[in-house]
């Protein structure tokens, strides 16, 4: 089953969505997906059809071209060099969460810049584990053609596609905390690969 974006998304970027059942109606869910590109946000929220709410650099909102878009997205803005604030972001995202709504996360942390998947970082295990929210895991392909990395302005008119895969429960992983959060990581990070087909990157 797929589902092509809004009619925006179908004449400016033509988003492609496939595994939409996977996509809950109501109640909280934390989508993880692969981060290829500036895009990625906008193809995201046009492939699911509930508000979503993401984090995106503080940096974002300095800039004109993006300090309405993102806020107008749902982007809650973190300094990636305050652990404080990113702590307070967590928070944030917790509270959407807690609000029976949708939180996206890319656990990467930045965008890939060849083009492979890195590893994912604990905090999305961490996220779905204190707040009971399942993961559902996202793959993002042709992201990086509409706008690649280090351009300003996105091709239109240029296919992408977002996959989703089943949602991954935190209630099926048992164990201390710490192993929870790592195997719950690594079991996302699995599924995104799975989903967009992309090579896994060097240790």
């Amino acid at each position: 089953m797929f589902r092509v974006g809004n009619p925006i998304g179908r004449v400016a970027c033509r988003v492609r969505v496939e595994g939409d059942e996977h996509l809950p109606s109501s109640g909280a869910a934390i989508i993880a997906a692969n981060h290829l590109s500036f895009f990625d946000s906008v193809a995201l929220s046009l492939a699911v059809p509930r508000p979503l709410s993401f984090v995106g650099k503080a940096e974002y909102l300095e800039s004109w071209k993006t300090r309405r878009l993102f806020p107008a997205l749902g982007m809650i803005p973190v300094d990636r060099g305050n652990a404080r604030r990113a702590y307070g972001a967590l928070r944030l995202a917790a509270g959407v969460l807690a609000a029976d709504e949708l939180f996206a996360v890319y656990p990467e942390g930045t965008r890939s810049r060849d083009g492979a998947l890195h590893s994912g970082h604990n905090g999305v295990g961490h996220l779905s584990m204190t707040t009971g929210a399942a993961v559902i895991p996202a793959g993002i392909v042709g992201t990086d053609r509409i706008q690649p990395p280090g351009t300003r302005v996105p091709r239109l008119f240029r296919s992408a596609v977002v996959r989703f895969g089943a949602p991954i429960e935190p209630d099926d992983y048992d164990g201390n905390s710490r192993d929870r959060r790592r195997r719950i990581t690594h079991d996302v990070m699995s599924a995104i690969g799975e989903l967009s087909g992309q090579q896994v990157a060097a240790a």
